[in-house]
């Protein structure tokens, strides 16, 4: 950690890494084409992105799907679903974009892909395809179930978003309109690709995409005729397989029909038939020898055409049937529109602009200018947008899990506390000490070892001694472990500056980082806590020493956190030895300095000697109750209180739970508190804070307030998600707004083992004094008295403070 806080700026957050998931090329359908070209959009419109694909299976066997594709979904197999969810979850933080159409998920209307949205922690952004004016009951609550579990739900059409909100009552700020994407290709004549087609010099008419009857190809068979007799050198180019489904369950019977037809009407000299699904290159240049493009869909219900959208961005004079996406797009003068299933009309709307050249090409340039900002470049920027909103959204609001998973051995009022297990604490130490990071649950080598895990190590087994589980008692001698953690700050000692250094290799060497006054502090509390707690004669004996020889450069400290680890530290140090007038002298100038930086820096709103909250916030009030209870200094004490009761107002959320502040942003004064990513030694510095204000003024609020931020480790948190791994005893290393962050690191083991220590240290105490005043009520009942001479209970000061409410309490980023 810093000795100071970064700059106050808000920062940005990253995108990580954007899925996308959908069906994927080389499946055929207009899904899988669509998320493909939005797949490749993104990673050319974000270099500094990774995107990668989750394709859904409409077969057993998958395709043979390129390297962006990461993982496959057999769309029937409910429990492939959740394994993509835990796929995600493992993944780096990021977005998932779902491409959301009934068809291609498992289930009753595809319901199946609810419950990977529901398991998901990534913010997810769903662009819908398809939106039914009409849904049955069960379309309608799956659709609505869908958008109440994304962030964000695109369409691409304004009359998509009307449904949205009409029919299915879905909140306006929830919906992102951004157009279907098209190619960026230039305005050319069709001239230009005609000889490749065999179609030179011809009057060409097309249509493309999959086959099926809904395309209604039977109207503009029979509007044919009609065209051919004003304009012999028209062609019609029927482009496109066709469709999977279809063929499976009917083979080529609507394709045969449609040939039989035109044989029938005696157009099938000008029917050019390309029983194919071709490549975007390829299909470009079909489109590119067009000098008409039909749709002649048979219904209005058709709310976004990728193959219309592909037309009008190559520039082609399009005339359509007035389904819902053509009725905005061809609007204004960029096409014409006809009465559906009237051969008639598509006939004369078509002749109509072969006969007036100079109209058809002015509906080609409206139709080309209008479609320019909906290349793909442009449409993958419209989505990062959106999704960085979303990523900023998520960290001022969670959303947390359906319920919360609370530790078993802990009731809501705390009465039971989780046994200590130092299971992980000892899978990350070796023969030198703990190591700094893990894999998950691996140590990373890599990573190396710090002073200030290997000081609050030591803090921990020597307080585990009177806790710890049996089994952790007999398996190794904690007093064997500390040894370590001991020896290692002994070896960070540089005696030439009398300052600790702060981080070493694995291959052993000290890096050359600039000295820590942090990490300092932590030695200093460690050594403070050996000398009071070590049953080991020699272990105290060096601790003394250490500490005597690094006490004098606290004084040169020119940071409050600085002061507060050194002050904790002195304390534990006097606990033993209360008479030493040195670390007293020390102690008195670093907690006058701390002081008067409250009382300085600070106002009734802001009691802080910082403008801005930053980590372990709760470490500088715990030293300073500290030093003014020890230090008789009623001033220190009503200072230390009015501060902690701020923290702890800016540190609780909505329902009451533990919000520490983040890391992401930190919480500046008049702007806005980080809401991630929130740390575990937020909380134990908390824990240690409230408990310390308890023993001085004996308020019972500040206990349960210790009691609020141990349930933050079990999962009374923003996201209601356990941090503490019961199963390896270890601490997951944050709380991101996508959950918690799976490694297991010593900082955030640490952090949780001091925390819940603290806790069992406090009802310990609670029960040795129930148990003397049960004793001392028992003698006076005797006429006995008191066996030494003190009252039952030890008087405590408490002072008057309520607690200030800062100018801007605002949740963000």
């Amino acid at each position: 950690m810093p000795d100071a806080p970064h700059d106050d700026a808000r920062p940005w957050t990253p995108l990580g890494t954007v899925t996308t998931l959908g069906s994927y090329l080389p499946r055929r359908c207009g899904i899988a084409t669509f998320t493909h070209d939005l797949t490749e959009a993104l990673a050319g419109a974000a270099t500094d992105v990774d995107v990668q694909a989750i394709a859904m299976n409409d077969r057993a066997e998958g395709y043979r799907y390129g390297p962006r594709v990461a993982f496959e979904i057999n769309e029937n197999r409910l429990a492939e679903y959740r394994l993509a969810a835990d796929f995600l979850n493992m993944s780096p933080a990021g977005v998932l974009c779902l491409q959301h159409e009934y068809g291609i998920y498992g289930g009753d209307h595809g319901a199946h892909v609810l419950e990977l949205l529901r398991r998901v922690r990534l913010p997810v952004v769903t662009t819908l395809h398809t939106i039914l004016k009409d849904p049955n009951e069960r379309q309608k609550e799956v659709l609505t179930q869908l958008a109440e579990q994304v962030d964000r739900l695109v369409v691409m059409a304004d009359r998509a978003f009307t449904f949205l909100t009409d029919i299915y009552r879905v909140p306006q700020h929830k919906i992102a309109l951004i157009p279907h994407g098209i190619h960026d290709v230039p305005f050319v004549d069709p001239a230009f690709y005609k000889d490749q087609f065999g179609v030179a010099g011809k009057k060409v008419i097309i249509t493309f995409g999959l086959l099926s009857p809904g395309k209604g190809l039977e109207h503009m068979i029979e509007a044919l005729p009609a065209v051919t007799k004003r304009h012999p050198d028209a062609v019609y180019i029927i482009l496109g397989a066709t469709h999977p489904g279809i063929l499976a369950h009917s083979g080529e019977d609507y394709r045969i029909g449609l040939q039989q037809r035109a044989k029938e009407l005696g157009v099938e000299d000008h029917i050019k038939w390309f029983n194919k699904f071709v490549e975007i290159d390829e299909l470009l240049e079909f489109l590119g020898s067009a000098d008409v493009y039909v749709t002649p869909y048979l219904n209005e219900a058709q709310i976004t055409s990728g193959t219309l959208a592909y037309a009008l961005g190559a520039g082609k004079a399009t005339v359509s049937t007035p389904y819902w996406h053509a009725q905005e797009l061809l609007a204004d003068g960029r096409g014409k529109l006809v009465p559906f299933q009237n051969p008639d009309g598509l006939a004369k709307a078509i002749n109509e602009l072969f006969d007036k050249e100079v109209d058809r090409h002015a509906i080609r340039k409206a139709a080309y200018t209008h479609t320019r900002p909906m290349t793909w470049a442009n449409v993958a920027r419209q989505y990062l947008d959106v999704f960085r909103q979303v990523r900023e959204e998520r960290r001022a609001n969670p959303k947390p899990l359906a319920a919360a998973p609370v530790s078993p051995h802990t009731t809501p009022d705390g009465d039971e506390l989780p046994e200590v297990k130092l299971d992980h604490l000892r899978m990350l130490t070796d023969s030198c000490g703990v190591i700094a990071h893990a894999k998950a649950t691996v140590p990373d080598r890599a990573s190396g070892y710090r002073l200030d895990d290997n000081a609050r190590a030591l803090v921990a087994v020597l307080t585990a001694q009177d806790f710890a589980a049996t089994a952790d008692r007999f398996e190794e001698r904690l007093d064997m472990i500390a040894s370590r953690y001991l020896s290692f700050i002994d070896h960070a000692f540089d005696r030439g500056t009398g300052r600790f250094r702060n981080h070493m290799g694995y291959d052993r060497a000290w890096d050359a980082d600039p000295y820590s006054e942090d990490a300092h502090g932590r030695a200093i509390r460690a050594l403070g806590e050996t000398v009071a707690r070590s049953n080991l004669l020699g272990h105290r004996t060096l601790a003394a020493r250490l500490f005597q020889d690094a006490l004098d450069a606290c004084e040169t400290f020119e940071h409050p956190h600085g002061w507060a680890y050194s002050l904790i530290g002195i304390h534990a140090y006097l606990r033993r030895y209360s008479g030493d007038t040195h670390a007293k002298a020390v102690r008195e100038t670093l907690a006058h300095r701390l002081f008067a930086a409250f009382r300085d820096r600070g106002a009734d709103d802001w009691p802080w000697p910082s403008d801005t909250l930053t980590y372990t916030a709760a470490r500088l009030p715990q030293a300073l109750l500290m030093s003014g209870r020890w230090m008789f200094n009623n001033e220190m004490i009503q200072q230390a209180l009015r501060s902690l009761d701020f923290l702890n107002h800016v540190q609780t959320g909505d329902n009451g739970q533990f919000a520490p502040i983040g890391t992401h942003g930190w919480y500046p004064r008049g702007g806005h508190k980080a809401r991630f990513d929130q740390l575990p030694m937020e909380a134990g510095g908390s824990i240690d804070a409230n408990l310390e204000a308890f023993r001085v003024t004996n308020r019972e609020h500040y206990l349960q307030r210790a009691h609020r931020c141990l349930q933050w480790f079990l999962g009374d948190n923003d996201l209601r998600q356990p941090l503490y791994d019961q199963t390896t005893g270890g601490c997951f290393d944050k709380l991101n707004p996508e959950g918690v962050d799976e490694n297991q690191s010593a900082d955030a083991t640490v952090s949780w083992l001091l925390s819940l220590l603290s806790m069992h240290e406090h009802a310990l105490a609670q029960d040795q004094d129930r148990a003397a005043n049960a004793a001392r009520a028992h003698n006076q009942s005797q006429g006995e008295g008191s066996d030494d001479g003190r009252p039952a209970t030890t008087p405590t000061i408490t002072p008057n403070v309520q607690p200030p409410t800062p100018r801007s309490s605002t949740t963000s980023v």
